[in-house]
Parts: structure tokens; C-alpha cells; sequence
């Protein structure tokens, strides 16, 4: 019953006959009689079928959600009483979105030293494909905005108030400020991520809160184009505070981290689980740690 699941999972994930197989490690007739015996299994038609993948029926759809819900059920004994008897193990996947990239080793350093047989995979990506992971169980947790937009069924840890600063060289537009306001960062030419990512759309709605609108001369889905381009000291970009001070930005005399105000901008950056009881044991210690470390990330 469990493999079925987990097969109706990949096709999820996949939305290919032949990828979801591959993925799976089966033939792609292996994986279709699976999906007709579990069809049979519960009386309903669970994928719609033609020469190619169409989607799932309705009922299709609420079988993934159960079968989300049994698979990670599973997996979660699995590891519970595994950890009884070894110490705690194995890969703890987290999904996060570029702006918090550079604090992912506040987290992953102390649990480490604490479990140095666990082996941790980060992958970067948009607050919105963090959710679509951690919902097909292809993650375990995730590090996002936990504030600004619909989280759905996971449960969050906040971490830190993300606040926002121009980045820009000391003899450019307002590099000789203290403060500037979001209407005169409207009136800068700079460098941001692209519209498809939650930060950039906070920037956005900070500027069209003042009657302005962003000048980007250059975006990008990276933190990293973004960064060496302000580090030369001739671009400017709109950057968390927290991300520019990682980032090493703060201690580059070609770089100014100026405060934005007018008004003053904070969202709350966390992270996110699924909401199920028990937690994984890798799951429960992350959430643990993240507990621990946030104040000292919110100072």
C-alpha cells in the first residue's frame, strides 16, 4: 500500500507516466498496474488517463492529500524508531528562499555538533515553490516569509524580522544619506530579484505604497549576480539587512548599507514544518535549534 502511495506521489510531483517511474526506480507498466490496483483497491478512477498524463480526478486529488498525509506518517516511524536504536541519522532536506540563504548555518552549524551523522541538502527557490515541496513531502522543512502571504497547513517558528536597506556606493544618488524614504529609492536605477520571488514583490508593494515604482536596470532569480554586482560599487539594489550583513556587504568601503524609512518595512522570516504530530526526529531537532537560535538572530 505504501509504495502505491508513493507512486501516486512522484506522479504528482512529476506530472509524466514515464518520469514518476523512473523516479520511483520501476518500469512504467509496473507503475500503471500499481495505480490500477489502487484504483480497484479504493472503487474510484484516481488519474485521468490518455496518451499522456492529464491530471487527476477529484478524487484523485483528495487521495493525494491522504496519501501525503500516510507516506509521511510512515516515513516519520521509520525514522522514530530507527533513532531508538542508532543515533540520530540521515538527510534532512530544507527548501529555502534566496534572501535566507546566508543564515541557513545558524541552523545546520549547531545541529551538526550536536548529530554529526545527519547530512543536510538545501536547495534555494520561491516562497512559493517551498510550500509545493514541503506539501509533496519532497522536503522536510523549509525557511521562508511566514507573515506575507498564505502559508497553508505547515506550522512556523519564527526566526527574525527581515527590515530593508539601499545598498549603493558612497558618490551615487543618496549615498551620502543617512535614511532614505521608498519614494527616493524609486527614483534609483537598481538591481533586483525577479517579480516571481516574495521579496521582490514586498519591494514592489513598499514602492507602490508611495506612489512609486521600482527602476531595475537588472534582476535575477540569484542573491548571488545581485551581490557581486553591488560589490563593485557601481549598482544598487534593495537588500534584507540581515542578508547584506552576511553577505559581507557592510565591511565594503565601495558599499553603503543605508536604512529604508517612510515607512519603515518588517516582515517576519521563520521556519516552516509540516503540521503533523509526531515530527520526524530530524524535523523535531531542527525545530528545537530554531528555537534556540532566534534571538540571537533577532538581535
Amino acid at each position: 500500500m505504501i509504495e502505491k502511495l508513493e507512486l501516486l506521489l512522484s506522479l504528482a510531483k512529476e506530472r509524466h507516466f514515464g518520469r514518476a517511474a523512473e523516479a520511483c526506480g520501476v518500469t512504467q507498466p509496473t507503475m500503471s498496474t500499481s495505480l490500477k490496483q489502487l484504483e480497484d483497491m479504493l472503487g474510484v478512477m484516481l488519474v485521468q488517463r490518455g496518451s499522456r498524463f492529464q491530471g487527476f480526478t477529484p478524487e484523485g486529488e483528495r487521495a493525494l492529500d491522504w496519501a501525503r498525509r500516510i507516506v509521511g506518517d510512515a516515513r516519520a516511524m521509520k525514522q522514530e524508531i530507527n533513532g531508538l536504536k542508532d543515533s540520530l541519522s540521515g538527510e534532512i532536506r530544507i527548501a529555502a528562499i534566496p534572501t535566507v540563504l546566508g543564515m541557513v548555518a545558524s541552523l545546520t552549524t549547531p545541529f551538526r555538533a550536536r548529530h554529526p551523522d545527519v547530512r543536510f541538502r538545501i536547495v534555494s527557490c520561491t516562497s512559493t515553490a517551498v510550500l509545493g515541496l514541503l506539501e509533496n513531502l519532497e522536503v522536510d522543512a523549509g525557511l521562508t516569509y511566514i507573515e506575507n502571504e498564505p502559508l497553508g497547513k505547515v506550522r512556523s517558528i519564527p526566526l527574525y524580522k527581515e527590515s530593508y536597506r539601499l545598498l549603493t556606493s558612497p558618490d551615487s544618488m543618496f549615498g551620502d544619506r543617512k535614511s532614505v524614504t521608498w519614494s527616493e529609492v524609486g527614483q534609483v536605477p537598481l538591481c533586483l530579484l525577479t517579480p516571481d520571488m516574495q521579496n521582490r514583490r514586498i519591494i514592489d508593494r513598499a514602492l507602490k505604497s508611495v506612489g512609486a515604482e521600482a527602476m531595475p536596470m537588472l534582476t535575477s532569480n540569484s542573491i548571488i549576480v545581485l551581490y557581486t554586482h553591488v560589490k563593485t560599487g557601481r549598482w544598487a539594489s534593495v537588500m534584507p539587512a540581515k542578508l547584506a550583513e552576511t553577505l559581507g556587504l557592510t565591511a565594503n568601503d565601495s558599499v553603503r548599507m543605508i536604512p529604508i524609512v517612510d515607512p519603515v518595512v518588517n516582515y517576519g522570516v521563520g521556519l516552516v514544518v509540516p503540521q503533523r504530530d509526531p515530527m520526524t526526529p530530524l524535523v523535531a531537532t531542527l525545530v528545537q535549534i530554531a528555537r534556540e537560535v532566534a534571538p540571537s538572530l533577532e538581535a
